[in-house]
């Protein structure tokens, strides 16, 4: 299907929407954290990549990757409509998850992925998370 707008002018459109997460999945980790009692997480904490969960004191940042936007490899596809446009912008996302986990490991932050068709395994979740918050925190590290 063609576009029904000039390059210039779906950029205009698509500029104005703006980015709110994808908050169903992270309201559906949020109560898989509380189901299954782990405490000590934040949402909209203030760090580089703005990840979807912190555990400060832990120094441990969750992201909940929707399948589609961040091209789950089991789950991800890439439309069949407007490839030009598609297939850099995936891997841009890609990219960019790459170096946000490359910057908060360096700066001494465990960082764990979670796929959004994980999601749909909660104990498996919590269980991964858990033992990623009893592991001994990173030498040199230190909560801001």
């Amino acid at each position: 299907m063609t576009d029904i707008f000039t390059r210039a002018k779906r950029s205009a459109v698509m500029a104005k929407i703006k980015s709110r997460g994808n908050k169903a999945t992270e309201v559906r980790l949020a109560r898989i954290l509380r189901e299954y009692g782990v405490k000590g997480w934040r949402r909209n904490y203030p760090l580089q990549g703005r990840p979807d969960f912190a555990f400060a004191s832990a120094r441990v940042a969750i992201f909940v990757d929707g399948c589609f936007w961040h091209s789950c490899p089991k789950h991800g596809h890439r439309p069949a409509s407007n490839q030009n446009y598609w297939t850099p912008k995936l891997a841009r996302n890609q990219r960019r998850d790459r170096r946000v986990s490359r910057q908060l490991r360096a700066s001494g932050w465990r960082v764990l992925r979670v796929w959004e068709h994980q999601l749909a395994a909660p104990a498996t979740v919590a269980m991964r998370i858990q033992r990623c918050l009893e592991q001994p925190r990173l030498r040199g590290s230190s909560p801001r």
